[in-house]
């Protein structure tokens, strides 16, 4: 891997395999998938990890320091923590979109280099602001109705750690059942919405509403595929998320060029990547 790309990062319809501009979410052809495909996309993802780890690590201790900041910042309020930290990742395509350009450079067969990784977003920074301000709206929903769930279960609010215990504790069985469905619905929404779009809006000059579009279309045309697709997300950042976020070091880079290759794997291209 090169300390630094001899020239500026440049979009990446700029590359001699980017499709034209998308006229329409509902025009755009979108490949039937199959179970093993995740897995195709996991083990995709692992293979970029290794070829470019330094870029990989680095935005894996994004991640971790993420994670702990949410502890830190929301440890008065309990609930935000909950949500927060279940959903920041759900919203990872967004927050790795240098992942996404070390991908495409691999697969272009160009050396991936941090500079040009962490400096892509200059490139769609309206589109992705747009973007980013819905993701962030429907994030401080989700947080805000856990916090009305918390209040309406509980006699006032409790600590991190009791948080954390009523969430296991039999004796909550309403207060856990209302916190999954709430949390169920907002991280569905968040999911659908964004599991290919910053990918779409990198590589076709997608605009928000058109990526956006597309990818709740993938998901209510192959809900089932898609399901598997999120579980084995949330299981992986979860898991990685116990020992102290730690695991997110490797984990969230490996599922970062994951969701590159889940939306190369999805939809199509007019013309191949050269």
């Amino acid at each position: 891997m090169s300390a630094a790309d001899p020239t500026p990062a440049s979009p990446l319809p700029a590359g001699p395999g980017a499709p034209p501009p998308d006229s329409s979410a509902f025009s755009i052809p979108l490949r039937t998938l199959g179970f093993a495909d995740p897995l195709r996309w996991l083990a995709s993802g692992w293979r970029d990890f290794v070829r470019c780890p330094l870029i990989g690590l680095f935005y894996g201790a994004c991640f971790v320091g993420m994670g702990w900041a949410l502890v830190t910042v929301f440890q008065r309020a309990p609930a935000y923590v909950l949500a927060l930290s279940a959903g920041f990742l759900l919203v990872g395509p967004f927050l790795a979109l240098g992942l996404y350009q070390a991908s495409y450079r691999l697969e272009r067969g160009e050396t991936p280099a941090l500079t040009d990784s962490a400096m892509i977003w200059r490139n769609r920074l309206s589109t992705m602001g747009v973007f980013g301000v819905v993701l962030l709206v429907l994030e401080m929903l989700w947080a805000r109705a856990s916090l009305v769930v918390f209040a309406l279960s509980f006699d006032g609010m409790p600590d991190f750690k009791g948080s954390i215990l009523a969430l296991f504790d039999p004796k909550n069985t309403d207060f856990i059942i209302a916190w999954v469905i709430v949390g169920g619905i907002f991280a569905g929404l968040i999911f659908a919405v964004s599991v290919i779009s910053i990918p779409m809006m990198l590589h076709r000059s997608s605009d928000a509403i058109t990526a956006g579009l597309t990818s709740m279309r993938l998901v209510l045309t192959q809900p089932a595929v898609l399901l598997w697709w999120g579980a084995l997300l949330t299981t992986l950042v979860v898991l990685a998320m116990l020992p102290g976020f730690a695991g997110l070091l490797v984990v969230g880079p490996v599922l970062g060029h994951a969701s590159w290759h889940a939306y190369r794997s999805t939809v199509a291209s007019e013309v191949p990547i050269s």
